[in-house]
C-alpha cells in the first residue's frame, strides 16, 4: 500500500495537509516549501502541477499557476525539483494536476517520473470515471500509482460508492461545490452533507478540502472526517511572507494539536 493510505492507517484523525502551488513563489521555492512543511509536521503535502486552465482552482490558486509559468516552470523541472529531495524528505507527497498535462507530457513517463521521484498518489479532478474504468486504472495498477478521487454535495450514493470501492488511498471530498477559496466558515448545510457522507460508512479514509483556512474551519472538519487540506488561503500567505515563515502558519492552524 501506498505511503498515505499507511499515514491514513496509523493516524486516523485531525491530518493536515498542504497544498501549494510548484514554482511558486519562485521557480526554486519547490523543494524550500516541501522541506520547511515538513519541519512544521504536516502530515502530508499536496504539489500541485501548474496549469494554464486549472478548472477547479480559485482566484488565488490561479494566479500562483500563472506566476509559476511566468517563472519557467514545467513539468521536466517539477520532476528534477521532487527527485532532488527525494532521499532526504519523509513527509508523503500527493501530485495534483491535470489530465491534458499527463497526456500533452506522455502517459508512460508522466507515470514512471511519479515513481521515480518516490510518489504513489495522484489527484486529477478532470479524469472521468469511464476513462478511468476503461483505460487509468490498469495504466495506473501497472506502476503502482493510486488515484485520488473528488466527490462533492452533488455526488450522487452510487457513485460515492463506486469510488469508496477504487479507492486506495483517501477520497477528497470537497466541501463546497464551487472553485478552491478561503469561504469563511463551514455552514449547518456542509455539515449535513459531511454527515450524509459518513452515513454511508465508506471503507475509505476522507480528506476534507475547498473552504479550509484556518484553525476553526480545520478542526471543524476534522469532526466529519480524518483530516483536512488547505491551499488557497497556505498560498496567499506563501505569497505575501515567502518561505521563511511557513512555520508560522502550520502553528496557527494546528494550535490546539
Amino acid at each position: 500500500m501506498n505511503s498515505i493510505y499507511n499515514l491514513l492507517q496509523n493516524k486516523s484523525k485531525d491530518n493536515l495537509s498542504i497544498y501549494f502551488t510548484a514554482g511558486f513563489p519562485t521557480l526554486n521555492d519547490t523543494a524550500k516549501v516541501i522541506q520547511e512543511l515538513s519541519k512544521a509536521k504536516v502530515d502530508f503535502i499536496e504539489v500541485g502541477l501548474p496549469y494554464s486552465d486549472p478548472l477547479a482552482d480559485g482566484p488565488t490558486i490561479q494566479e500562483s499557476s500563472q506566476k509559476a509559468l511566468q517563472n519557467g516552470i514545467n513539468l521536466d523541472i517539477v520532476f528534477d525539483q521532487l527527485l532532488q529531495i527525494k532521499t532526504t524528505n519523509k513527509t508523503p507527497l500527493v501530485l495534483m494536476g491535470y489530465l491534458n498535462q499527463l497526456l500533452k507530457y506522455g502517459e508512460k513517463k508522466f507515470c514512471k517520473k511519479v515513481i521515480d521521484c518516490g510518489i504513489d498518489t495522484v489527484i486529477l479532478p478532470d479524469l472521468p470515471m469511464v476513462e478511468y474504468e476503461n483505460h487509468y486504472k490498469s495504466l495506473f495498477d501497472s506502476y503502482g500509482i493510486n488515484n485520488v478521487f473528488l466527490i462533492t454535495p452533488q455526488t450522487t450514493v452510487e457513485r460515492i460508492l463506486k469510488i469508496d470501492s477504487y479507492t486506495k488511498s483517501f477520497i477528497y471530498m470537497v466541501a463546497s461545490s464551487a472553485i478552491t477559496g478561503a469561504k469563511g466558515e463551514i455552514s449547518q448545510e456542509q455539515i449535513d452533507y459531511f454527515n450524509r457522507v459518513n452515513s454511508l460508512k465508506l471503507k475509505s479514509k476522507l480528506i476534507i478540502g475547498f473552504g479550509i483556512s484556518d484553525h476553526t474551519t480545520f478542526s471543524k472538519a476534522c469532526q466529519y472526517s480524518n483530516g483536512a487540506i488547505i491551499g488557497s488561503a497556505f498560498i496567499k500567505y506563501l505569497g505575501e511572507n515567502g518561505t521563511e515563515k511557513i512555520d508560522e502558519f502550520i502553528k496557527s492552524v494546528k494550535s490546539d494539536y
